[in-house]
């Protein structure tokens, strides 16, 4: 799924609205018209619900939302901050669509049952009249019980300056309420393409974004602010959607089914590749375990592993499927990881560098071949085109540097990978794999229970693997990642996230495979 920047994401809705064709007035109905379709799914008759508009076309589809549940019998309300000479500053489209609520087109609206605000003049504010739910200061604002509904559609996703004043009064009293919060596309005052201002922003229990997700939605510090995602397909242009440009994407179910090689009939052992996995030192022989487990249950062929001999035995014992290597020659392989539980030794520094410069075949680093990296920086300008490098934060801060933000660390993952010509998953909770090309997958499966330790040197086994398997380094960094994440997520769904712990991923990579089927 592609990722789009908000200048896209209005050429795709131009784009819609021109060769559709679509009024403006229908996408905005249809859009809303699916958060009111995922709201009678979640909510309930006797829920209250509190729908605070803005006058952009966020504030639009809050009050198209407002009127559909009206319509079925659901008691919704729409607020907003009044504000002078309003009708001005809202385009044609704009005050059509506020009609279609069945209220008047001045912006700031009653509540949807019918029930219009006055004006007294251009240069006035609008003031109350009725029934009607005009907020012109903090006394205005409405109270909110424990089981209501509050609805975000103040602010869409072309904010680019904090939001101030009694709109942020708005938003800190909206996030001290105990209510299910809900924001329409993206939570107001967070800004989709870039690092957000240290001011009021909206805090949502649920976010009901449009099409894509946006790209903030996948940086850890903006957590808070996005809750459970909800991606509603609105039905833009196909075309524009095949033939847009972008280097973001997140990686779903469709684009992995398409990555798995289907088995033959007639394939061997061979056919699916001798792996070398570098791993384990004194204390650690269980990282180099739990990574050749993972590495045979993710399907290879054949596995050697290269260890220290005291652990041989324990390697031999827990996993007699895998063979101990125990010379230098690296012929016999299609695949090689380097890394879990290896120490930083002089020795092991000396292995990592003779990997450097003598593999000829994939290579996935890990651990503490990346820590070695760390302290030997000039290295990294002769790895091999398109190593996979599996960095957690700490890893890769200190591999590359600080970054203040995720999106500056975001911008020099990207860099760093097409400098060296090399593969970069960052792990995370939206795990990245910047590509050489420029391109950043961000990864859809995986849960907080999978932030244990091991699950590291799984990933890595399981890479490794795919690699050894004769998938692409590409391939082999998205698809090890995704089903990592899902095996994590099936384990996690029969002993919950608490108890999880790195073999259990391992022991689920085969329902993880099943799921796909």
């Amino acid at each position: 799924m592609k990722i789009l920047s908000i200048d896209k994401v209005r050429e795709a809705d131009r784009y819609t609205i021109e060769n559709e064709p679509i009024s403006s007035e229908d996408l905005m109905e249809r859009a809303a018209g699916q958060v009111f379709e995922w709201l009678l799914r979640h909510i309930n008759k006797e829920n209250k619900v509190k729908v605070f508009c803005g006058s952009g076309n966020n504030g639009g589809d809050g009050l198209v939302v407002t009127r559909r549940l009206n319509e079925v019998g659901i008691d919704a309300t729409a607020y907003g901050i009044a504000r002078t000479s309003l009708r001005a500053e809202l385009s044609g489209a704009k005050q059509s669509n506020l009609s279609v609520t069945g209220l008047d087109g001045l912006g700031w609206i009653a509540s949807a049952k019918g029930l219009a605000m006055t004006q007294s003049g251009d240069d006035r504010p609008l003031t109350q009249s009725g029934d009607d739910r005009s907020l012109t200061q903090s006394s205005d604002f409405p109270v909110i019980n424990e089981g209501d509904i509050i609805i975000d559609a103040l602010f869409g996703s072309g904010l680019n300056r904090p939001i101030e004043g009694l709109a942020a009064e708005l938003i800190e009293y909206l996030n001290q309420q105990k209510a299910i919060r809900i924001s329409i596309d993206i939570a107001s005052g967070l800004f989709a393409d870039g690092p957000s201002p240290a001011a009021a922003i909206f805090r949502p229990d649920y976010t009901l974004t449009f099409q894509m997700p946006k790209l903030a939605f996948l940086m850890p510090e903006n957590d808070p602010y996005v809750g459970q995602l909800e991606v509603l397909d609105i039905k833009l242009h196909p075309q524009f959607l095949l033939e847009v440009d972008t280097n973001n994407f997140l990686v779903d179910r469709e684009m992995i089914k398409q990555i798995i090689h289907k088995r033959t009939k007639y394939s061997h052992k061979g056919t699916y590749g001798h792996a070398l996995l570098v791993a384990g030192s004194e204390g650690k022989t269980g990282a180099a375990i739990l990574a050749a487990k993972s590495c045979l249950r993710t399907g290879v062929g054949l596995l050697s592993v290269k260890l220290p001999q005291s652990a041989w035995t324990p390697l031999q014992a827990s996993l007699p499927e895998a063979m101990i290597h125990t010379d230098d020659k690296l012929d016999a392989f299609n695949a090689i990881g380097v890394g879990p539980g290896l120490s930083t030794s002089d020795e092991a520094q000396r292995m990592v560098r003779r990997f450097i410069q003598d593999a000829h075949v994939p290579m996935v680093m890990d651990a503490d071949a990346l820590n070695i990296l760390a302290e030997n920086k000039t290295w990294l300008s002769f790895l091999p085109s398109k190593t996979i490098l599996t960095p957690h934060p700490k890893e890769f801060e200190r591999l590359f540097g600080r970054t203040s933000n995720s999106f500056e660390r975001l911008a020099l993952l990207r860099e760093m990978a097409m400098k060296h010509g090399i593969i970069i998953v960052l792990k995370g909770a939206h795990t990245a794999v910047a590509m050489p090309n420029g391109a950043v997958f961000f990864n859809s499966t995986g849960n907080p229970g999978m932030a244990t330790a091991g699950s590291g040197d799984v990933l890595t086994g399981m890479i490794l693997s795919l690699l050894a398997q004769r998938y692409t380094p590409e391939e082999a960094a998205v698809l090890g990642v995704y089903l990592h994440g899902l095996a994590g997520d099936i384990a996690a769904s029969e002993i919950g996230q608490e108890a999880l712990i790195a073999s259990d991923i391992t022991e689920h990579i085969g329902n993880a495979y099943l799921s796909l089927q």
